[in-house]
């Protein structure tokens, strides 16, 4: 096994489909796969861009639980790629739910969020062009003058 400094480490329900989804969406390859006494999956490593992403069964007695045992994810896996449409019509193809629709954004990316079929988000963005600061911060007023907090 070889670790970088942004490995992400994920739990799942169904590490062996995770793996092979995650081939056939994102292109991701395979690295490592040790299995544990009984069959379950505890480090598979896959390869995707310069991104290493550890994937792990659920472990109960451990208390390591994929967003299905918690009704949903809290965060999201966002990845930089040089051609975000082609990249969102592959993942949507194999089966990816679109959360918020791919679109041009206001801070310069173009960008999209996805829910795999293991429960994590993933958002999708290619860079379009650099925004200044103080244009983005306009540009953020602008866009969430609606919202209120609570």
């Amino acid at each position: 096994m070889s670790f970088n400094s942004h490995t992400l480490h994920v739990t799942v329900r169904g590490t062996d489909e995770a793996s092979a989804w995650y081939q056939q969406a994102f292109g991701a390859a395979e690295l490592t796969r040790p299995v544990v006494p009984g069959g379950r999956l505890i480090h598979v490593q896959v390869r995707i861009g310069t991104l290493t992403l550890m994937l792990a069964d659920e472990f109960p007695e451990m208390e390591s639980f994929g967003p299905q045992h918690f009704g949903g994810t809290y965060g999201a896996v966002y990845l930089h790629v040089d051609d975000v449409d082609d990249t969102w019509q592959r993942v949507v193809g194999a089966g990816a739910t679109v959360i918020r629709r791919l679109s041009d954004a206001f801070w310069g990316e173009r960008e999209g969020q996805l829910l795999d079929p293991f429960g994590h988000r993933w958002g999708l963005t290619q860079h379009l062009r650099d925004v200044p600061l103080a244009e983005l911060q306009e540009l953020t007023n602008e866009a969430f003058s609606g919202f209120t907090t609570g």
